[in-house]
């Protein structure tokens, strides 16, 4: 690897420079672990101090450091970095093995130019896939199924029917799109499956998760929204529908014909009840339950969840909820205590 001067680096991502700018950066590393020829990074004024015992040879910062290593000063220091680590380093590369022989593909079928398709992939009758795709072994690509151009299906990946793919689209293994949704009409004890006949629409620069499973509508298509990210082990259920720029976290779980949005935040393990309004921009913290709806810009906490704020003033006095009964169950024995004393007598006159 070559590397490149901190010079090309700053100007790579519009940064204004602080040190020696002839230093040689070969690759990057945390605080804690980088050395020569490496550069680092702080975005968080937490951790400020490990600036002075980094061996690191560069840090990209949001404000100069006094006494710190060679820095590169920007706005948003962990998206500057960001771009740093894929000139150096790149993303993923992918083995280009042109359609093999081995892949079960649907004479009806159209595969774009420079897509490859590795061995035991299913592509159903007319379905679509678009131009620079990369389909990875063991992919089940159902009847007409629309996929865009430079989408890239990991291993094991289970496409039903009807599904529309943008481009760009990120699908990780094991991801389950387009599935049933868990819809049924109970009588007299006995659960009659209902017919899921809309589809699922991931929507431009979409990325899906490992073993996560997007379920679709059942009278609704279930979408989510262009940019969109979401986790491992997330489950999006029937006629789901997000805006643009959400970001769903691992495991966590949305109902059906709910709708989120533009650009929320679902952090780890929360979940969300069915048919229910989440506005734009709202944050949504781990473990959290959402059992009504959200407005626009809100910040939740707990289950139920409310205003984050409050909630974690609540469970801070849950904390203390042993102390509280022990000084409560005193002041009730003294309080009984000075019901049972005889009553003083009055004096004479």
């Amino acid at each position: 690897m070559n590397g490149k001067t901190l010079e090309e680096l700053a100007q790579h991502v519009g940064g204004r420079l602080a040190g020696d700018h002839k230093i040689k950066i070969s690759s990057v590393a945390s605080l804690n672990l980088a050395g020569p020829g490496q550069i680092t990074f702080l975005a968080n004024s937490r951790y400020a101090k490990k600036l002075a015992m980094t061996k690191a040879s560069a840090v990209v910062v949001a404000e100069p450091v006094k006494n710190a290593v060679a820095q590169i000063i920007v706005p948003n220091p962990y998206y500057a970095f960001t771009q740093i680590v894929v000139l150096l380093h790149g993303h993923r590369r992918h083995k280009l093995s042109g359609v093999s022989a081995k892949a079960a593909i649907d004479s009806t079928a159209t595969i774009g130019k420079e897509t490859h398709v590795h061995d035991f992939v299913t592509v159903s009758e007319r379905a679509s896939i678009g131009r620079r795709c990369v389909i990875y072994p063991g992919v089940f690509i159902g009847p007409d199924v629309e996929i865009g151009d430079d989408c890239v299906i990991y291993p094991n990946v289970a496409i039903y029917n009807g599904t529309s793919i943008g481009n760009r689209v990120i699908i990780q293994a094991n991801a389950t799109i387009g599935e049933d949704g868990f819809g049924f009409a109970t009588e007299k004890g006995v659960h009659h499956k209902i017919p899921h006949v809309r589809r699922v629409i991931l929507e431009d620069d979409v990325e899906i998760g490992s073993n996560s499973a997007v379920e679709r509508g059942s009278l609704v298509d279930t979408i989510v929204g262009r940019g969109t990210k979401v986790g491992d082990l997330v489950a999006i259920g029937h006629g789901v529908q997000t805006g643009p720029g959400c970001l769903i976290v691992a495991q966590a779980g949305i109902a059906g014909s709910t709708t989120l949005g533009r650009y929320c935040v679902l952090a780890g393990q929360v979940g969300i009840s069915g048919h229910l309004k989440i506005g734009d921009q709202v944050t949504i913290a781990a473990q959290s339950g959402v059992a009504s709806n959200i407005a626009s810009g809100e910040k939740v906490f707990g289950s139920p969840a409310f205003e984050m704020r409050k909630a974690l003033r609540a469970y801070q006095l849950i904390k203390s909820l042993p102390e509280f009964r022990s000084e409560l169950m005193r002041l009730e024995e003294r309080l009984t205590a000075l019901e049972a004393a005889p009553a003083k007598s009055k004096p004479a006159r």
